[in-house]
């Protein structure tokens, strides 16, 4: 199985995030690719089989302007076969807390076989594990399903 986690961060949270959910895979010996969103070969999209998108959100909830390729992308490939997820980090300062996690879910459920979104307030904390584990076990309950279908 062909997996990928693809992100943007800019203060460091989502990044942190990222490191956090790439552990459940490592300890249970999973690879996964984790890719910048600058650096994701995005003509490359749909020959993954589980992609999971993690994003900041920018003023009120707004899609980061460097992850707009991206959504596209999923909109515009054949990603129907895809198994994916969304988490994010924000604020909820903001009136729209993780608008762009939102604005990723919904497109994503549109597009692809979503299976879970997580949003994390600022920084992860030790409190956000079990957040982390349960994101990443949902993921891995729909591949199983996926297999069996």
């Amino acid at each position: 199985m062909k997996m990928a986690i693809i992100y943007t961060s800019v203060t460091g949270n989502t990044e942190q995030l990222v490191h956090i959910i790439a552990l459940f895979f490592k300890t249970n010996n999973q690879a996964i690719d984790i890719y910048t969103v600058h650096d994701f070969p995005i003509q490359q999209l749909s020959t993954y089989d589980l992609v999971i998108v993690g994003t900041y959100s920018w003023g009120n909830g707004d899609l980061p302007k460097e992850m707009e390729g991206l959504y596209e992308a999923f909109e515009m490939q054949n990603v129907d076969h895809l198994i994916t997820g969304v988490f994010g980090t924000g604020d909820r300062f903001y009136p729209h807390f993780c608008g762009a996690v939102d604005e990723f879910r919904d497109m994503l459920y549109a597009h692809t076989n979503l299976a879970v979104t997580l949003k994390v307030e600022l920084m992860p904390q030790s409190s956000d594990l079990s957040k982390c584990e349960k994101f990443y076990k949902s993921l891995m309950k729909r591949v199983q399903k996926a297999k069996v279908n």
